[in-house]
């Protein structure tokens, strides 16, 4: 989470039990990855804790470089790939499988770059103002990552076939729109606060269908 160490931790058990939850509900394979994706949120959430200890206390400083690093991993790396790949796998229409190959691809593409630039580039992270800052010493070239990170990761849901899945695409879309709008300094960590609920909509989207069966 964005705000403390404490709510990082909270926020990442409580995703983790919507993870497994969901994983238990699941009937199927494209279910059982779509239901890591709040799994992977509580990982994610979890290594933001660790980074907040880092950053806050002397004796845990040892650990704000690879708990920086681990969740720069999730964030620029696993969720390009990991959103078009569970839309993909969930897809049953024929012309939104193609469409959704092409993200993939693009987020493939995105997620290989910005792996090279996490090994390549020096990144840091501070407590700035209750949240924290992530320092990218990337190629300026951020107006293109923002546009090509945004089409992996926004778009596929939207594109779905499924009912509630074009539902967890509008609220991943109007969760970054705001986080873009108010906390734009602090996009990559704050964004994050809404996966509580994105989590959510997964666990009822896999509860939804498996109901009609």
């Amino acid at each position: 989470m964005c705000f403390s160490a404490s709510a990082s931790f909270a926020a990442s058990a409580i995703l983790l039990t919507i993870g497994a939850i969901s994983i238990k509900k699941s009937k199927t394979g494209p279910q059982r990855l779509l239901s890591c994706v709040p799994l992977i949120f509580g990982i994610q959430q979890c290594t933001e804790g660790i980074l907040w200890l880092g950053l806050s206390h002397t004796e845990w400083q040892y650990l704000r470089r690879p708990a920086t690093y681990a969740f720069l991993v999730f964030a620029q790396v696993v969720w390009p790939i990991m959103v078009p790949l569970s839309m993909l796998r969930m897809e049953t229409f024929p012309k939104q499988k193609k469409i959704l190959k092409v993200f993939l691809g693009i987020g493939i593409l995105l997620a290989s770059y910005l792996a090279f630039c996490l090994g390549y580039y020096d990144v840091s992270a501070n407590i700035d103002c209750y949240h924290i800052s992530y320092n990218l010493d990337y190629p300026k070239i951020t107006l293109l990552l923002g546009i090509l990170y945004f089409l992996p990761t926004v778009i596929p849901p939207m594109l779905s076939s499924i009912k509630r899945l074009r539902l967890l695409g509008t609220t991943i879309f109007f969760s970054y729109l705001i986080t873009h709008i108010f906390y734009k300094d602090y996009l990559i960590s704050v964004w994050c606060y809404f996966a509580a609920i994105i989590s959510l909509i997964i666990l009822s989207i896999i509860m939804k269908l498996n109901k009609k069966k």
